[in-house]
């Protein structure tokens, strides 16, 4: 239950913080979401499962709202509040802004840091090997892609820069960008970059990790956030029923964790690092002269031959079986099932993968073990661990891709997509999960102390069951719901439906598209076109490019950062400005004011179910009586359709109008739910218009 001394805590925080914000307007929406937060991390409505999935339109004010509940809460109940994002601009906008401005205007007494992957910090060891002369062409052979000339002189300015104390070995933080061929020389790693060893407990990651065990908030991104739930918890972050996790952006949660559980293999990529077995063998032997060595090191040996000869018999199956790959050089086995001939050869993968990590994890803690005994200097000790982490992460990788190949099938669970490409000659073996909400729920659901989820759009067609399928959550498992719509005025944006004589798979729809974009491209203003797709685009593009000139600015032909700085500058001198890009400027595009006024959105936004994984799941579903388009298709639509829309009003003073040129949403069965799944527009037709 919330004690009256948190309550209290949290309205004087909250009077606080407003009374410092300029032309702060209190919203009823904001204040009942505050109220919700607290009472769910607090256990009022389900002790044992404190979880609120809340969808908080834009202009609530979301982070304000969640670290003035939270944090009161977590700190009652000795917990850590862990922010987790999707993007870099959140956690820029949080450890920039937010943050210091909660701890300046508050009365809150609060610690925070920004935590990253270990591989965006370097070792001290390594940064210091690469000056030592001695160690240089042993660093070479271990990876694939080599130091170039003068690329030791950037490693001598990270070098003097480090000692100097002028940089403190974060990747992120040096004033430009560090080629990944320079950085994995000195990354910090899992295996030879350990606590353990006293000339390692200064790096850089170790001394990032004693700043998150103190911190009182720690902000991360998802696919690190996963990490470390995947080893378990409290490897990277703190233990997860130590944490009251908020997961804002959390519409990317399903997406995210589904890559993150994927894997793959190049299969000649595979057999050229196999080669190198011998060579660690040898080395680890003339550094380290134990009996103990004999056995492990025989082990790996005799699975590398055989992981060889299985990666050759996986070449010969593919090559006398060309007819399964496609157009798009590509073979995707149906509900995951692979041949019995290619399942024997993946068990074969599966046991030699298992047992070559066996044999490089006892060789670690051998070399472990010869340290701590002073047997062997740590220079010498120093390539070792990183070559047999270097090989132990390429063994579990094989390891983790053969066990998702060869897992027992259920007609209860969704099965993997397993696929096969063959790009440029070069064989790649792949596997993934098509549906990861039981990998959340063992994860993440049921570990946490509590769990925040909130973003502008998780519902679909106006209900949460598209994202409680993806995620695992459930109406009768304890979770909470909340949906809470934006204060802004969309009454009075228009929004036009245009009368189009074609839909958009009718051979003459780029024809109309071309003229009607001219149609409703407002002189003197600023335009945004989406686009579905790139060819669509710039098809549009090439008929529209003599008559706009200058004032086109189309995605593709400049960057991000460069297109939204020319459209900008024509704005602010009171020129047109027509900018025209594709899904990705749907979503994260903000352009507030007179930088946008007139939105046209093409086409409805359908995914092509074209990736592996996207056909695997509609496969999966129509296996099961159900309808792909209905239950996969239709709900992303109508996600991805109110993001689009919400280009238009980023601010409360924001106005315009919204044309969609897809006469689809009104003949359509699926339009009209589509439409009543926006903010509440001012919908007008256009052959109805006055």
């Amino acid at each position: 239950m919330l004690s009256d001394t948190v309550k209290k805590q949290i309205r004087h925080g909250y009077d606080k913080l407003t009374q410092a914000l300029p032309n702060f307007a209190k919203r009823k929406a904001q204040n009942y979401l505050v109220a919700e937060i607290a009472k769910v991390l607090a256990g009022e409505y389900e002790k044992s499962r404190r979880i609120l999935v809340a969808e908080a339109g834009t202009g609530i004010g979301k982070s304000l709202a969640y670290i003035l509940a939270a944090l009161p809460v977590a700190q009652a109940n000795n917990k850590k509040l862990v922010i987790s994002t999707a993007t870099i601009t959140l956690q820029e906008q949080l450890i920039n802004k937010d943050l210091p401005f909660f701890l300046r205007h508050s009365d809150y007494q609060f610690t925070f840091t920004l935590a990253k992957g270990r591989q965006r910090y370097c070792c001290e060891q390594k940064l210091l090997a690469t000056q030592d002369t001695s160690q240089q062409d042993t660093q070479a052979q271990l990876f694939e892609e080599r130091p170039k000339a003068g690329d030791q002189e950037l490693l001598k300015r990270l070098h003097k820069a480090y000692l100097d104390g002028k940089w403190q070995g974060d990747r992120d933080s040096w004033p430009t960008p560090i080629p990944n061929r320079i950085w994995q020389h000195i990354a910090s790693d899992k295996f030879s970059c350990k606590r353990a060893l006293a000339n390692h407990r200064q790096c850089p990651f170790h001394r990032a990790r004693d700043d998150i065990n103190k911190a009182d908030v720690i902000v991360v991104n998802h696919a690190l956030l996963l990490a470390d739930l995947e080893l378990g918890g409290g490897i990277i972050l703190p233990d997860p029923d130590n944490c009251f996790y908020v997961l804002d952006e959390a519409h990317h949660l399903p997406k995210i964790s589904r890559d993150f559980a994927s894997a793959s293999t190049n299969i000649k990529a595979a057999q050229e690092w196999l080669k190198k077995l011998k060579p660690l063998n040898q080395h680890i032997s003339k550094k380290i002269n134990k009996h103990t060595t004999i056995t492990p090191c025989l082990n790996l040996l005799e699975s590398g031959v055989e992981l060889d000869a299985s990666l050759k018999k996986i070449e010969h199956f593919f090559r006398d079986n060309a007819q399964l790959f496609g157009e798009k050089n590509q073979c995707r086995f149906e509900l995951g099932e692979l041949p019995d001939a290619l399942i024997n050869i993946i068990n074969d993968l599966q046991m030699e993968s298992k047992k070559g990590v066996a044999a490089l994890s006892k060789l670690s803690s051998i070399i472990d073990e010869e340290i701590k005994d002073d047997n062997i200097k740590v220079r010498d000790a120093e390539p070792l661990l990183i070559e047999t982490g270097l090989f132990l992460q390429r063994f579990e990788n094989i390891n983790c891709l053969s066990n998702m190949l060869i897992r027992d099938r259920s007609e209860k669970q969704a099965p993997i997509a397993a696929w096969a490409d063959n790009e440029n000659g070069e064989l790649n073996l792949h596997g993934s999960p098509i549906e990861v909400g039981g990998l959340l729920e063992y994860m993440l659901w049921s570990q946490a102390a509590g769990v925040i989820v909130c973003s502008a759009t998780l519902t679909s067609l106006n209900s949460f069951e598209y994202f409680k399928r993806q995620s695992g959550l459930r109406s009768d498992d304890g979770t909470q719901y909340l949906r809470l719509k934006s204060p802004f005025d969309y009454p009075s944006v228009d929004l036009i439906i245009a009368d189009m004589q074609h839909e958009p798979t009718h051979a003459d729809f780029d024809n109309e598209l071309v003229d009607k974009v001219a149609t409703f491209i407002e002189d003197k203003e600023a335009n945004l076109v989406l686009f579905a797709s790139y060819w669509q685009m710039n098809l549009v593009a090439d008929k529209l490019a003599k008559k706009y000139g200058q004032a086109l600015l189309v995605q593709g032909v400049l960057s991000r950062s460069q297109l939204i700085h020319d459209h900008k500058q024509r704005c602010e001198k009171g020129l047109t400005s027509i900018l025209f890009g594709t899904g990705s400027l749907s979503e994260g595009l903000d352009l507030p004011g007179h930088y946008l006024t007139n939105l046209i959105i093409t086409k409805l936004p359908f995914a092509v179910p074209n990736s592996p994984v996207e056909e695997a799941h509609s496969e999966w579903i129509t296996s099961q009586g159900g309808n792909p388009f209905m239950q996969l298709a239709i709900p992303e639509t109508s996600k991805k359709l109110i993001q689009s829309c919400g280009r238009l009003i980023r601010k409360e003073q924001d106005t315009g109008r919204i044309i969609i040129l897809d006469k689809r949403v009104k003949t359509k069965r699926y339009g009209k739910g589509l439409l009543d799944a926006l903010p509440p527009f001012k919908l007008q037709f256009e052959q109805n218009r006055t």
